[in-house]
């Protein structure tokens, strides 16, 4: 949540202010971003196809209600955790956490848990294996804004 949502328990599927914020970068001529949430991208990972188009826009929007409606948070976020890609045919948290860390996901760190969400932006040119000084500049971000972020209630 740190790195890829952080109102994720908050928002119904979509966070229009990072939505808006990315429409505006990029008419400013700033880098291109996205905007979507960890609702939007479980949508996109378990329904559909990666490449971007109008048409996945529109399925991914219908699919972001549907599992939002359907699904609390938390089995969204298991969801999400377990079936996106880390690395070159790695997809989910326990497989990233014993190809690199030699543990399963409940075991690793704050710290492994911050390296692995600095790959995020693009797994296929990043690695939390071995990490470059870039990533590991965003993992030194998003520990300070863990910090910051709720945590799920207990069940």
């Amino acid at each position: 949540m740190a790195s890829e949502d952080q109102r994720f328990l908050t928002h119904h599927g979509f966070d229009f202010r990072e939505i808006e914020n990315a429409i505006t970068e990029r008419k400013n001529g700033k880098r291109k971003r996205g905007g979507s949430t960890i609702s939007q991208q479980t949508a996109k990972n378990v329904f559909l196809w990666p490449e971007s188009s109008w048409l996945r826009k529109g399925l991914e929007t219908y699919f972001t209600i549907l599992i939002e409606l359907i699904w609390n948070k938390h089995r969204i976020m298991e969801v999400y955790l377990n079936s996106i890609e880390m690395g070159d045919g790695i997809y989910g948290t326990d497989a990233v956490a014993w190809q690199h860390f030699g543990r399963d996901a409940a075991n690793l760190t704050r710290a492994n848990c911050a390296l692995i969400a600095a790959t995020l932006p693009n797994p296929l040119k990043f690695s939390s294996k071995t990490p470059s000084s870039y990533i590991l500049k965003r993992q030194t971000a998003i520990m300070k804004q863990m910090r910051h972020i709720d945590v799920f209630p207990k069940k």
